[in-house]
Order: C-alpha cells, then structure tokens, then sequence
C-alpha cells in the first residue's frame, strides 16, 4: 500500500465527507438518541465503501449507458428528502420532551436502518461524491488505485463512527426539549434544501 496514496484519499474523503448533509443530520440523531447507534454507523460506512470501490472500478461509466438513472434517482431521492424533512419538522412542533432514551418513542432496528439506507442510496449527491468524483480522482493513481479506495472507505468509518459516538456528549445540551425541538427543525430545513438542489439541479 501506498501511504502517501492512502493518505490523499483518507484527506479528500474526509474532505467531501464533512460537509452537513442527510446521512450526517440523520447519524447525528441517533447518536443524541443513544439508538441503534452502531448499526446506523456501520451501515452508513458500508454503503460509502461500496460506492467507493464501485467508483474507483470505473463503474461511474455505467451512469453514461443509463440515461434514466440520474432523473430517476433526482426525483426519487428529492421526494423522499421532502417527506423526512415535513416528518422532523411535525416532530419539532409536537415534540414537549427532553431527548432521553428512556423518555422517545424507540423504533425498530429494521425501520431505523431501512431509513437509514434510503437516505444513503436515494441520495444522488453521495453517488456525485463516492463514485463519480473519488472515482475520477483516483484515474491520476493507476497503479495504487487500491490505496486511494482505502484511504477513502477509512475516512468514511472514521467519520461516521465518530459523529455517532461523540454526539453522546451533546446530550446534556439536549436534556431541555427546546434544544431537541431545534434540531428536529434543521435536520427539517437541511432535508429540503438538499431536495432543492436536486430539482434544481444543483
């Protein structure tokens, strides 16, 4: 393995990764809610390293025989996007309790993750960001491609994994009900303006 490969695809991952969109806000939840925590961060690094090794394979040349792929996956992803933001935003204006796990209405390992996944895979943005530009980045490494893809999928599992346990040490700040209605409303605003720029084709 190259380090110095390893390390510009562990930078550029986290790079691209960092900035606040669905997978974050919603890992982010979970993580304040002490739920299903590791399953939602592992299946959210699992699905980045798949795209990831399907991107540096070529597979973003796929997308160029599929004419319907990207409308399909827009329009789908944006709808979806719509519905969990009207969701957190009737959860912001309802919601009178302190974010504690004994005191929210849980939900099922199967139902947080199927959320979870559809957020990921719905969302062209995280293919526009793991295939299609790790993708590209990695043509300029042709014989360490490998270690590009490692050093992308790493800054993936570190990412996730640190936002969804460091978040425990928010929770304090989210034991009164106005901070926990606060958050419901941005996670609500950040959902619908990633669906705005996929309509809009941002």
């Amino acid at each position: 393995m190259t380090v110095s490969v390893y390390m510009t695809g562990l930078t550029i991952g986290l790079g691209l990764i960092v900035a606040i969109g669905a997978q974050n806000a919603f890992v982010l939840r979970q993580g304040l809610r002490n739920e299903h925590v590791f399953a939602v961060c592992l299946a959210c690094s699992a699905s980045d390293a798949l795209l990831i090794s399907l991107g540096v394979t070529g597979f973003q040349r796929v997308a160029a025989f599929l004419p319907w792929l990207d409308p399909a996956m827009r329009y789908g992803g944006a709808a979806f996007l719509v519905w969990f933001g009207a969701r957190s935003l009737y959860s912001a204006v309802q919601s009178s309790e302190a974010l504690e796990a004994g005191a929210m209405g849980a939900s099922s390992l199967h139902r947080t993750l199927a959320t979870c996944l559809a957020l990921t895979w719905l969302n062209p943005h995280v293919y526009v960001d793991t295939v299609v530009l790790l993708g590209t980045v990695s043509t300029q490494f042709p014989d360490a491609a490998v270690s590009f893809a490692a050093g992308a999928v790493t800054a993936s599992f570190l990412f996730f994994f640190m936002l969804g346990y460091g978040a425990t040490r928010l929770r304090p700040v989210f034991a009164r009900p106005s901070s926990w209605r606060v958050l419901e409303a941005l996670i609500a605003v950040t959902m619908w303006a990633i669906a705005w720029k996929l309509l809009a084709g941002i």
